[in-house]
């Protein structure tokens, strides 16, 4: 094996544990092999950082394991290159696994450079990944409690969610609240004095949706609770916005620009710039970028045969709101995405195609991010015009050279002939 970095060192992080090893090739290819085990504590990751320093070690790869490398990591990224790498492209021979072999596992390799490192975006976009991963969080808990609230409202016979289109706007909140807190149920009067304009004309109808309900005590608790909950998560929620909008103002430029793509708001763009960063260099290109988002198909074919070409798993949190944002994109009918999306699911279905647009959405903003160039498909013009204009066009605009080859493709033999070119 080529050795590629002649001092560099392997570590495997542990909870509490760090065993490290520094690999030290001499240019005869002799290996020599230090080791020595820390702690997770800060002054031991200090000592660790300083052992590196004396033998002029300044590049670290170690493995992704949960969140135990974050840590190590903060510590040592302003004076040593930390790469970090997959678990399944270290694994140890099975059967020999302990920690110090590992470690000296991930230094062999790493010297010769058999892992890739895997993107790890500036601390700033880090702070804006972790807001905007925490607020999915919180909204997925929301999401749960919803779920939970319309479960008790039809274990009581309301059927409140059948005829106002959103079961926690306004009128349906308050309508809700009136229920919960008083012992007898409002008549229709009442009813109308607390649905919005829109909603007035439906007063009759609701008030048939909730009349008979029968509310228990359990469940009349479980529901108050839960507005509650859904209240309070919703405070929580603007208050981590707000600090995704205060740490997304050094990008706003670039925001601004995501957000002339069809289907992306402002908070989509803002959790996409925390994923990919802002920095599209750490791609080699589009499709990269695509595949390490999870929205590229495998190629798995072997004797002839194609198997499973399903995406991976890969952008657990990229790959949702693009989809999310996909969705969007193709509800306004006519335009450039809608088209696209209509031309696929002819001939591969809604869910390829939702993936396919999504992975378009992506590629646009790579590239946007890249030129500075806000969102303006090339064959937008073309793709809209009809077949038959197209090609018409094709016809009159044929050149001298294609023309010729034309002739050629049907069998004639134009070596004979004198072309003059003639100004039309």
């Amino acid at each position: 094996m080529k050795v590629v970095r002649f001092i560099c060192c392997g570590a495997d992080i542990h909870k509490n544990l760090i065993v490290a090893t520094i690999a030290k090739t001499s240019q005869d290819g002799i290996t020599e092999y230090i080791q020595r085990q820390f702690s997770t504590q800060n002054y031991d990751l200090r000592a660790l950082k300083g052992w590196l320093l004396e033998n002029e070690c300044y590049e670290f790869a170690m493995e992704s394991t949960g969140k135990y490398w974050i840590p190590v990591f903060n510590i040592l990224e302003d004076k040593i290159k930390v790469y970090l790498v997959h678990p399944k492209y270290t694994k140890s021979i099975k059967g020999k696994k302990t920690d110090k072999k590992d470690s000296k596992w991930i230094a062999d390799l790493f010297k010769c450079d058999l892992v890739k490192n895997s993107f790890i975006p500036p601390k700033d976009i880090r702070e804006i990944r972790e807001l905007c991963r925490y607020r999915i969080k919180l909204i997925n808990i929301r999401s749960g409690e919803r779920n939970r609230y319309q479960n008790s409202m039809t274990m009581c016979n309301i059927g409140l969610a059948s005829i106002l289109s959103d079961p926690f706007g306004k009128s349906a909140n308050a309508i809700m609240k009136s229920v919960l807190e008083n012992e007898e149920l409002p008549k229709e009067e009442d009813i109308e004095a607390l649905l919005n304009k829109t909603a007035k004309k439906k007063a009759k109808e609701v008030f048939k949706s909730i009349e008979g309900c029968d509310i228990k005590p359990d469940q009349r608790a479980k529901m108050k609770v839960a507005s509650d909950h859904m209240q309070k998560l919703d405070e929580l929620i603007a208050i981590v916005e707000n600090e995704i909008y205060i740490r997304c103002a050094p990008y706003s430029d670039i925001i601004e620009r995501l957000v002339t793509v069809p289907g992306v708001s402002y908070i989509s763009a803002m959790t996409i710039l925390g994923e990919i960063g802002a920095d599209m260099s750490q791609f080699d290109c589009d499709k990269q970028l695509s595949s390490w988002a999870g929205l590229a198909p495998a190629n798995n074919e072997s004797a002839y045969k194609k198997k499973s070409v399903r995406i991976s798993k890969a952008g657990a949190y990229l790959k949702p709101i693009l989809v999310q944002c996909a969705l969007a994109a193709i509800k306004t009918r006519g335009s450039y995405l809608h088209a696209k999306y209509e031309n696929i699911k002819r001939r591969r279905g809604h869910k390829k195609a939702i993936i396919a647009i999504a992975r378009k959405i992506l590629v646009s903003i790579y590239h946007m991010i890249i030129t500075g160039e806000v969102y303006n498909p090339v064959d937008y013009d073309i793709y809209n015009k009809p077949k038959s204009e197209t090609s018409k066009n094709n016809n009159n605009n044929i050149t001298v050279e294609e023309a010729l080859e034309l002739l050629k493709s049907k069998g004639y033999n134009t070596d004979s002939l004198q072309i003059t070119s003639t100004d039309t």
